[in-house]
């Protein structure tokens, strides 16, 4: 233990991080009704409210704790924290329930406060109440749990609110923020800002290698014309929806690979972290249990499925937590706030887009327990979650009244549903899947890209998933390095080995005529050359994606733009070819 910062009487546990140390050292100098900390998931929000609940009540500056949280289970995961502080705070209060005195507060979720808001009104002002938010962008999400938490909470003693994940994108106001007008819109205003890049520089939080799988889709629409898009490349927004869909069919090839490519990193991870485990974050049940399968039958194990419409969702959430099982699939409900510590490997096999869901997932994997310790996630490549994963360190304030919004992604309807504790209803197709092969495209990790496109299963990919586990960010960035420049090396040597070997087909067939002779060399372009066509192009992108640091994608469009012709996978080969030498010349 150690003593009380001056001006308290309180005794504070040992072993508080610095960012913690300094956000409590300056709620006490200035003791606010409002305080809003924003920290990174993974940093240790908990533990800061709850060491500010502690000291608040040995001040006796308040004499009962509510703590407001998004999801049922996380109701159980506040009230476990609170007690190894000596705080009791019932979890099982309902709506309809009195006020134990025994206990030193309650904990209930936004969904509760916008029902019934009266009630909650008469449990903060009955006594002297300090009010915690945990994730306070949540109050936004419909109108009635915000109108509820702010006339329940208006009149209480102190409220702290905490948010670790980007802000909203609508022009919903969140209660109890404080908003400064800058350049004609209103941008919140936080007390305490702690973020990834800084927690990642003090060892808080783990480095997170991104791995992003691309690869040739296709699909057949209800009209039954069959269309054809390689993942990861500029498409519509259709085309890019059916691909990404198409990649995430069980049925197909795309997901075992990658699923497999997941479960060999998890296995190397835990030579170093003997309890790592493995999350899949599914759509919705029907692929949750689908995808669930196809792991058991690569690991040989039981795999944990945690739906949110079936009971008992949160005692197997805390029996995985408690083990040292391989894998768990979710349907979502594990995004935010769910502390299971041994989560290193990640496989982000849902739909959903927005920087929010996005932070709150990946979120699951950062918490450090010693350093050194790395962490893993698998996702489509897709443009938009590409630039996520490259701008994780990126700090998100919410906006209100800011004119010409852009589009990032966001989908606030999307995430509502993401934390709805109801029965997710399963996708329903306009289209076939008919397949869809998968390939690494690359590795995203400090916002910078590294590799060269490699087809699943290959040894170059290998080479990527047996990284060693406990790598600290500087050792990640100098492997990655090492491990791109040996991969370019080798491709340098088959181009040269390639073209030997065409000038001595050139040479073998100098002679040969007639339609036979062109028929099959039509026959051969068409079945043959077009994949080694797009593989090349596809190396030269990613080598040029490696010293630039622009997306591939990106890349892609302005070789597209400058080129002509249609995307990628509907090229011809002399498209094709026009690509690589434009690439060449750049």
């Amino acid at each position: 233990m150690t003593s009380a910062p001056s001006g308290t009487s309180a005794v504070l546990p040992a072993g508080l991080r610095l960012w913690q140390q300094e956000a409590l050292k300056k709620y006490l100098e200035t003791s606010p009704r409002d305080y809003l900390a924003v920290a990174t998931p993974g940093a240790g929000k908990t533990t800061f409210a709850l060491t500010v609940a502690r000291v608040l009540l040995d001040q006796r500056v308040v004499e009962r704790i509510v703590i407001v949280v998004p999801t049922e289970h996380l109701k159980s995961q506040w009230a476990a924290s609170a007690a190894r502080l000596g705080i009791s705070l019932d979890a099982e209060f309902t709506n309809s329930s009195a006020v134990n005195p025994s206990h030193n507060g309650v904990v209930v979720t936004y969904a509760q406060v916008g029902m019934k808001p009266t009630k909650h009104y008469q449990v903060a002002t009955a006594r002297k109440t300090l009010v915690i938010l945990d994730e306070i962008h949540h109050a936004g999400d419909a109108k009635s749990w915000g109108e509820g938490v702010r006339f329940a909470y208006d009149q209480a003693e102190r409220r702290l609110a905490l948010t670790g994940t980007p802000f909203r994108s609508d022009d919903s106001p969140i209660p109890f923020i404080l908003y400064k007008e800058i350049d004609g819109a209103l941008v919140s205003q936080a007390d305490y800002t702690y973020g990834y890049s800084e927690a990642l520089s003090d060892g808080v939080v783990r480095p997170v290698v991104f791995m992003s799988y691309s690869g040739n889709t296709r699909w057949r629409d209800s009209a039954g014309e069959e269309y054809e898009a390689r993942l990861g490349e500029p498409l519509n927004a259709e085309q890019t929806a059916r691909a990404w869909k198409t990649a995430l069919d069980p049925k197909g090839e795309w997901i075992p690979a990658v699923l497999a490519g997941a479960h060999t990193r998890l296995l190397q991870l835990r030579q170093s972290i003997p309890d790592a485990g493995g999350l899949v974050i599914a759509t919705d049940t029907t692929t949750a249990r689908a995808y669930a399968k196809i792991l058991e039958r690569i690991s040989g194990t039981t795999v944990t499925v945690v739906l949110s419409d079936e009971a008992g969702s949160s005692d197997r959430i805390r029996h995985f937590s408690d083990s040292t099982d391989l894998w768990m699939v979710a349907v979502r409900m594990v995004s935010e706030g769910v502390d299971v510590p041994r989560l290193a490997v990640g496989v982000y096999a849902t739909s959903a887009s927005t920087p929010l869901f996005f932070a709150q997932a990946v979120g699951r994997f950062v918490r450090s327990r010693r350093r050194g310790e790395s962490a893993s996630v698998f996702l489509p490549s897709v443009p938009v979650l590409l630039d996520l994963a490259s701008n994780m360190e990126r700090q998100r304030n919410h906006v209100l009244g800011q004119p010409d919004r852009p589009n990032e992604g966001w989908d606030d309807e999307l995430l509502v549903q993401a934390n709805r504790e109801e029965t997710e209803p399963d996708e329903q197709k306009s289209y076939e899947s008919i397949g869809a092969e998968a390939e690494l495209d690359s590795l995203i990790f400090d916002g910078s890209t590294y590799g060269t496109a490699t087809m699943a299963g290959s040894e170059e990919e290998q080479d990527y998933l047996g990284l060693p586990g406990l790598l600290d960010a500087d050792q990640m960035k100098t492997l990655l390095r090492a491990r791109q420049s040996e991969q370019l090396d080798a491709r340098a040597r088959e181009e040269v080995a390639r073209k030997e070997q065409e000038r001595e087909a050139r040479r073998r067939g100098e002679g040969l005529s007639g339609t036979d002779g062109a028929g099959n060399h039509r026959e051969r372009v068409a079945s043959e050359e077009l994949p080694a066509l797009r593989k090349k192009l596809n190396t030269l992108v990613a080598a040029k994606s490696a010293r630039t640091g622009r997306p591939h994608g990106a890349i892609h469009n302005d070789v597209r733009r400058n080129c002509g012709g249609p995307p990628t996978a509907l090229c011809s080969a002399q498209q094709l070819q026009d690509r690589i030498a434009y690439l060449r010349d750049w």
